[in-house]
């Protein structure tokens, strides 16, 4: 294909106006001035077309050359993506500082994988094999974590008529060939594209009856997210939304991450950068990075790069779901990515909508959250595979009522509130219980019944009845004080602090108490259920809530988080028992003496 070529008109910011390319096609990648800038076509007007520029336009001025590549915005996809670093246009930041140093020049080209190092292939068909798309020709280790398997491409689909033998390969070197149904010879490298914007295929979607496990107490037992679904982290400034996600990355229930900085600041990046390569995978002893995928576009880095970057991470997502992977994304966050395609609407000359933001905002979010899901892979043998996407928002003054959180929260089926009073306490997570909640949760009751235990759904219940307890008791508390209170709500608020404080919060620093197993939160939980149910059971015989308190085994229950996990029940049973010996004592003391002083 001849290249087309025009010249800039006009420039306004990150979008720039170039004629003279007609037959150019929407979204179509172009090298825009002399710098050979990388932009995207996204309005075309007769041979007038509107480019969206990935990269500083400052100095670039109308007369300047204009280049479109005839190909969409697309990811190259292939070994050599985990534990890489990329910016939003999939650049590997690593390679370019090597390159140029500390500062990324514009029109700076990488192959995003590189194309020298040799991987060790194995094929998995042989000669003659009828393939498919999703068809696995064969595997290469990419990493300890992660066998990254060759498929083939969409739309492919005959005979093997030549497959390579075990051996070393480079991503550009052919290791099959297939003659397709209509007789033509197709022949299979390492490496695939794939365009960003467009979803890629599977053959459907299940319903989601599996929790990603997080660690974090306060979602796996009041509002978990399932393998395949969708939850947002709405919170204003400093309630937590960025360490959130560090901690999901860090513990979720999936065998690849993806995380993306989208718009954040520098320093919190900074954070990720150095901190993920340093973490052990909890489950392996390996590398974290060895199963996770890092894309950086910080908020001094382009702006028009932020809104293309959730596009190539849930493109790499996908097709590491395609080789039958459950993969989780974290996004952070989306409403940096809202506002850059507020900015870039603004410089079309768009009509705007709510609050500045285009009309199309909420489809283009749905369009994003819409390609997670749990579904069955393309390819003869069908795979059960997943992409859970978490997005954090940043609301403006921690208004829930601004377009991307509200339109966000109509996509999502888990909305986990950060409060701001919270973290001002320093409680942390900083999720308001009252607030949040999970749309998954009858599709999960079957999984924590078979999996964790069959009490876990009354506990749940009875735990939340305690904490909305305490809500409505707090107005007469500030009222009347404590004290007035009767010793039956006076045992509510006790039990409704020890759920709050000994078991909702959770220290993501601790190395222990950093990720708590679904069956250590459900001890845990039961814990200081049978706690509340003795200490209701004591007041109700006259026992006052000022003696519970003195109780040794009280203090005991607080240091239940940091117990590790293969002491778990060990240590509970005997704090159980406990519980159980020392409200007897108790109430043989106490009860006589009340009769007498009655």
């Amino acid at each position: 294909m001849s290249e087309i070529k025009g010249k800039i008109i006009r420039v306004s910011g990150p979008v720039v106006d170039a004629e003279g390319l007609r037959g150019v096609k929407m979204y179509e990648v172009c090298r825009v001035g002399n710098e050979g800038l990388i932009g995207e076509v996204n309005r075309v007007l007769e041979d007038v077309c509107t480019i969206q520029v990935y990269e500083e336009t400052a100095g670039i001025k109308p007369g300047e050359p204009v280049i479109a590549s005839g190909r969409p915005l697309s990811v190259e996809l292939g070994p050599g993506l985990i534990g890489q670093i990329f910016d939003g246009i999939q650049r590997p930041l690593p390679r370019i500082k090597e390159a140029v140093g500390d500062f990324i020049k514009r029109g700076v080209v990488a192959d995003a994988i590189p194309r020298n190092t040799e991987w060790e292939f194995t094929p998995l068909l042989k000669k003659g094999s009828k393939v498919e798309p999703g068809s696995i020709l064969g595997e290469i280790p990419e990493t300890k974590l992660v066998k990254h398997r060759i498929i083939v491409p969409q739309g492919i689909s005959g005979e093997l008529t030549d497959v390579a033998t075990e051996g070393k390969y480079k991503v550009t070197d052919e290791v099959g060939t297939v003659k397709t149904t209509e007789g033509e010879d197709y022949t299979l490298p390492l490496l695939q594209t794939w365009p960003v914007r467009r979803a890629r295929p599977t053959k459907f979607k299940l319903s989601t009856d599996t929790p990603l496990i997080t660690g974090q107490r306060i979602i796996d037992t009041f509002f978990p997210t399932a393998k395949g679904g969708t939850a947002a982290i709405p919170g204003g400034f400093g309630t937590g939304k960025t360490v959130m996600l560090h901690q999901l990355a860090k513990w979720a229930d999936a065998k690849i991450i993806i995380y993306v900085g989208c718009g954040e600041r520098g320093n919190e990046m900074t954070e990720v950068l150095e901190e993920f390569p340093k973490l052990t995978d909890p489950r392996t002893g390996e590398p974290l990075m060895a199963r996770t995928v890092l894309i950086a576009n910080t908020s001094n880095m382009p702006v028009a790069a932020r809104e293309a970057s959730i596009y190539t991470g849930i493109t790499m997502a996908e097709y590491f779901r395609d080789m039958g992977y459950d993969v989780a994304l974290m996004a952070d966050s989306t409403s940096r990515w809202a506002e850059a395609l507020r900015e870039i609407s603004g410089r079309l000359e768009e009509m705007p909508g709510e609050e500045g933001y285009p009309a199309y905002l909420a489809s283009r979010l749905s369009e994003f959250y819409e390609r997670a899901g749990r579904v069955v892979t393309l390819g003869p043998k069908e795979q059960i595979a997943s992409i859970s996407v978490t997005g954090a928002v940043s609301p403006p003054g921690g208004d829930f009522s601004e377009p991307v959180t509200v339109n966000t929260l109509r996509i999502v089926k888990v909305f986990w509130a950060l409060d701001k009073d919270l973290a001002s306490r320093r409680h942390f997570p900083a999720i308001n219980w009252l607030q949040s909640y999970s749309l998954y949760l009858d599709n999960l009751k079957e999984w924590f019944i078979s999996q964790v235990n069959a009490e876990w759904i009354p506990l749940r219940e009875t735990a939340m009845i305690l904490l909305q307890r305490e809500e409505e008791l707090k107005e007469i508390v500030q009222l009347v004080g404590p004290d007035a209170l009767p010793e039956t709500e006076k045992v509510i608020l006790e039990a409704a602090r020890m759920i709050r404080e000994d078991y909702l919060m959770q220290s993501a620093l601790h190395p222990v108490d950093s990720y708590c197993d679904p069956t250590k939160s459900y001890r845990m939980l039961k814990v200081i259920i049978r706690f509340y149910e003795n200490m209701k059971r004591a007041v109700n015989l006259g026992v006052p809530v000022r003696e519970v308190l003195k109780l040794s085994v009280y203090d005991e229950i607080a240091r239940l988080k940091i117990v590790e996990q293969s002491k778990v029940k060990q240590v509970c049973d005997e704090v159980e028992k406990r519980i159980d010996s020392q409200f007897d004592t108790l109430q043989t003391k106490t009860t006589p003496s009340v009769a007498v002083a009655k």
